[in-house]
């Protein structure tokens, strides 16, 4: 196994894993299509519908035991952590893990720390582990994340584009295409994908194409996918996750609010109690636009090569 890409050990042409966080899956409204009473159900429905793995923060006992793949999840904010990360979660059979790295409030030389810890740690226990775009982490602003890049080429991501997105604003002044060329050393580094699309105001937005965002973010992923393919092997795969999270979790007093769904007023047979999609039909959409984004990356890269 290789810490640059994640390979099945086939012969396959390199490709694009439907894959799913289950953050996606959680806390679902009795309204939604995905709704189960219990995990096991829900695992069951996921390979049902044709997926292959399921990405956890610590239920990677359960998706084995569906009889699906499973990626890890984990935060590092000091460097002595990584090593121990990479180790338990090949250990425990998980493919790949995304890193929240860092709280953003680091100096040049911390990110520096931090970002060869995992490397490091990768290639010891030859583990994928992949540095994810993520808003209150070390990646938060672009200018620093492709400084960094430029001090560690052999990093690799695991690409939120809705942290970019919304977070910087990547319409201000209707400069998407110039601003949007800025993420090219991240978009060639793309390992991992979690499917989320926002606007510039909202970071979990309605895939429903009533503005520009939903093109937009057709473009952004197949310039990562098209980075993916450069130099994939036969039986390299990119894991895409379809990540929608909750407005809240829980109920009553233990409620925490996400806000990521955004609350809307719930009539008393509203079945989707105030979200505004259903996240199971919505991680579907995403699938196919995704899948749709990489057959153009495959041709651009393919004619690409022919040139």
């Amino acid at each position: 196994m290789t810490t640059d890409r994640t390979n099945d050990g086939t012969q396959a042409l390199p490709y694009l894993r439907k894959d799913i966080n289950l953050g996606t899956i959680l806390n679902l409204p009795r309204g939604s299509a995905g709704y189960r009473a219990h995990l096991h159900e829900q695992l069951a429905l996921l390979k049902a519908d044709g997926h292959i793995g399921a990405q956890s923060w610590n239920q990677s006992e359960e998706i084995i035991a569906a009889g699906l793949r499973t990626t890890g999840m984990a935060r590092i904010t000091v460097a002595q952590q990584s090593d121990g990360v990479a180790r338990d979660h090949k250990t425990r059979g998980l493919d790949a893990t995304t890193i929240h790295l860092g709280s953003s409030f680091e100096s040049d030389a911390e990110i520096d720390a931090l970002v060869a810890s995992v490397l490091e740690a990768a290639a010891r226990h030859s583990y994928p582990m992949y540095i994810e775009t993520h808003r209150a982490t070390l990646t938060q602003d672009i200018r620093r994340t492709v400084d960094m890049v430029s001090r560690f080429p052999d990093v690799r991501f695991n690409v939120d584009l809705s942290h970019y997105y919304t977070g910087h604003e990547i319409t201000y002044g209707g400069e998407f295409e110039q601003r949007v060329e800025r993420l090219e050393p991240i978009f060639e580094r793309a390992r991992f994908m979690h499917g989320r699309i926002s606007n510039a105001g909202c970071i979990q937005a309605p895939v429903i194409d009533d503005g520009v965002y939903v093109a937009h973010f057709r473009s952004m992923w197949q310039r990562c996918f098209e980075g993916f393919l450069r130099g994939a092997q036969p039986g390299d795969y990119l894991s895409f996750n379809a990540e929608l999270l909750p407005m809240r979790i829980g109920t009553g007093e233990q409620t925490q609010w996400l806000h990521y769904a955004q609350q809307r007023l719930a009539n008393t047979d509203d079945p989707l109690e105030g979200e505004p999609t259903d996240r199971f039909l919505e991680a579907r959409l995403i699938w196919e636009i995704a899948s749709e984004a990489f057959l153009a990356a495959r041709d651009e890269v393919t004619m690409s090569n022919a040139r």
